[in-house]
């Protein structure tokens, strides 16, 4: 089929192109910069100019696809809920467009944070706190199942990552140790943070795409939870570092969410998908060292 894909050129995005690529599919690549189209040229798609602000691109994406997976969102942590904001019209837009098709909308959302358990796809969208509006705009692409939409979430661990070029959450906690000449973590440390290989979670938008029923949530998580303490620990090896606990507030509005248990199990969608993750853990990733600068 044809896809529409945001945020092409990015973390998530430069994994699934060429994922979907290698299993036949023809990739539409929502790109900002020349860059980023050179890039999903090279990867076998076709860009297409705009961002997710520019609504007019993203409706003609949709119109001309046969599936969509949304995955563009903006990382400035500065401005939080603009990027909240941004991602729920972006998503409004596109299930418009959408509405009555039968077409395939897979949306990259979150796993929930569930204080005294390991969350799993039954749990509900975390929809308060700083990210809880992110929750309920994956609320929504579920609703759109009964709006004649095939919709999925795919809720991403807080680490997605990859040896040498990115660590999720963790990259934070590098960046900060740096800074600082501290490896800090929240707390006691004993919360823990879920994990994935960014290529094993490309391989589940793909599967999403393909065989996800209406309102299906997916989990693309191969480590349950790694400590917050462990991870400092890690991260301050590898940087010659001391490893010190520091209130949330170091880390600015995200410190809150640090300072949370927030486990996550792919049971479920290991058991629906036949989906099996292979990389490395975010723990050998980090003591490879070699962290981007």
């Amino acid at each position: 089929m044809r896809v529409f894909v945001t945020g092409a050129s990015g973390s998530i995005g430069s994994v699934v192109v060429p994922e979907l690529v290698a299993a036949g599919h023809e990739v539409l690549g929502l790109v900002r910069s020349d860059a980023a189209a050179a890039y999903v040229t090279s990867a076998g798609g076709t860009p297409l100019r705009g961002d997710l602000t520019d609504l007019d691109s993203l409706r003609d994406g949709a119109t001309q696809a046969d599936g969509v997976i949304n995955l563009a969102f903006s990382n400035d942590w500065s401005n939080l809920e603009q990027g909240i904001d941004d991602e729920g019209r972006a998503v409004q837009t596109l299930a418009a467009a959408l509405a009555g098709s039968g077409k395939p909308f897979v949306h990259a959302g979150l796993t929930p944070m569930m204080p005294g358990h390991i969350s799993t796809e039954e749990d509900p969208n975390t929809t308060t706190g700083p990210v809880g509006g992110r929750g309920r705009t994956a609320d929504a692409v579920l609703a759109l199942a009964a709006e004649g939409v095939r919709s999925s979430v795919v809720r991403l661990p807080r680490s997605v990552h990859q040896r040498g070029a990115q660590y999720g959450f963790c990259t934070v906690l590098i960046n900060a140790a740096r800074e600082t000449g501290v490896s800090a973590y929240v707390g006691d440390g004993t919360q823990r943070w879920p994990a994935v290989d960014r290529r094993d979670a490309g391989v589940l938008f793909r599967i999403a795409l393909e065989e996800a029923e209406p309102g299906t949530v997916l989990h693309p998580v191969a480590d349950e939870g790694d400590t917050m303490k462990t991870l400092a620990e890690t991260i301050g090896g590898v940087l010659s570092v001391p490893v010190e606990s520091v209130p949330p507030e170091r880390f600015g509005v995200i410190g809150r969410m640090f300072a949370l248990d927030m486990p996550s199990s792919s049971a479920l969608t290991r058991k629906r998908f036949g989906w099996q993750p292979t990389g490395p853990s975010l723990i050998d990733d980090l003591a490879a060292g070699g962290y981007p600068e």
